[in-house]
């Protein structure tokens, strides 16, 4: 028996992705198997179908760090047959094949409820950049950054983690700071609940030890010198979430903001994060997201297109979030 899906391999040093068919022998060790309704479009799954980094880390390999599905088969205490689940990051579309096929078998420990408030297409919407958006607001709050504080800043804007960090943040009353360098995108960005837009332009200098304090948080997805401008420019006691790196590795900053101005740094991160935070995230979704605000941010396409998808937003050029319909 074959199962529909896209995959990655690399046969004497050639790189090549495209649709097939894969047994379902193939598919690799779990105590559940899940079959995939949706997936979505992610930055780590553009890069992993370009071959832009080295995200694959063996082949063959299916990208789609995003499952939503109903489980068919599970030996895990809590799950059923017939259960609605999700997915996001532990490795899928890296080390364990992904969910850009109609079917998946992984560890049941790594599966979450649907919230009763989402559909799957909503789930998927959402997906690992969501999810992470939500992570981010967490940690904020936890950081004890209330909207009395002051701004949030959201670089990386138009993007999925940008876009849902932007209507979560409006939702829950802060004034938002959107940077971007679309220019295009201030109505939509204004639309989903921000106050403000800025141009990336403004974070792209030589960064200062300490520049004008601006915000009391931010939620970065750029990284590099993006990032360290945002921390230059942050109110004393503020917070800035980091978790992402579409402008770089790197990060040319100072000790300064950190023992001078009290900023904490805090890295945010999705793959292997525990089930409690998972939960937690998720419920803040289902509480707190627009489900009108979603739908203006989502586009839906067909497994056929993830791939040419994928491409586009290694490139900027999608916008929000983009969801792949696999069953």
């Amino acid at each position: 028996m074959t199962i529909k899906a896209v995959i990655i391999n690399k046969l004497d040093g050639v790189y090549t992705v495209a649709s097939g068919n894969l047994p379902v022998s193939e598919l690799m060790e779990g105590d559940t198997l899940v079959r995939v309704s949706h997936s979505s479009v992610n930055y780590k799954d553009g890069l992993a179908v370009t071959n832009r980094a080295p995200v694959v880390r063996r082949f063959p390999m299916v990208p789609g760090i995003d499952m939503v599905g109903t489980v068919e088969e599970t030996a895990e205490p809590g799950l059923a047959p017939g259960d609605t689940v999700i997915l996001n990051g532990w490795g899928t579309g890296e080390t364990h094949l992904g969910a850009w096929a109609e079917k998946s078998r992984v560890p049941g420990k790594w599966l979450v409820p649907l919230p009763k408030g989402l559909s799957a297409e909503q789930a998927a919407a959402i997906g690992t950049a969501g999810y992470t958006a939500a992570l981010c607001v967490l940690a904020l709050q936890d950081a004890g950054v209330t909207p009395a504080a002051g701004p949030i800043l959201v670089t990386g804007a138009a993007g999925g983690v940008g876009s849902v960090s932007i209507a979560l943040l409006g939702a829950l009353g802060y004034h938002v700071i959107a940077s971007t360098g679309r220019a295009e995108e201030s109505d939509y960005l204004k639309k989903l609940g921000a106050s403000e837009i800025i141009s990336r332009e403004e974070l792209s200098g030589a960064p200062r030890a300490l520049g004008k304090e601006r915000w009391a948080g931010a939620v970065d997805s750029v990284g590099s010198t993006t990032l360290a401008n945002v921390i230059s420019m942050t109110r004393y006691g503020g917070t800035v979430t980091c978790c992402g790196l579409a402008g770089g590795m790197d990060l040319p900053s100072s000790v300064a903001p950190f023992i001078l101005r009290g900023v904490k740094l805090v890295g945010i991160d999705s793959v292997m994060a525990a089930r409690e935070l998972r939960l937690r995230a998720w419920d803040l979704l289902d509480q707190k997201l627009d489900r009108k605000l979603l739908a203006e941010m989502t586009t839906v396409v067909p497994l056929s297109q993830a791939i040419e998808v994928g491409a586009q937003i290694v490139e900027g050029k999608v916008r929000g979030r983009v969801v792949v319909t696999i069953d």
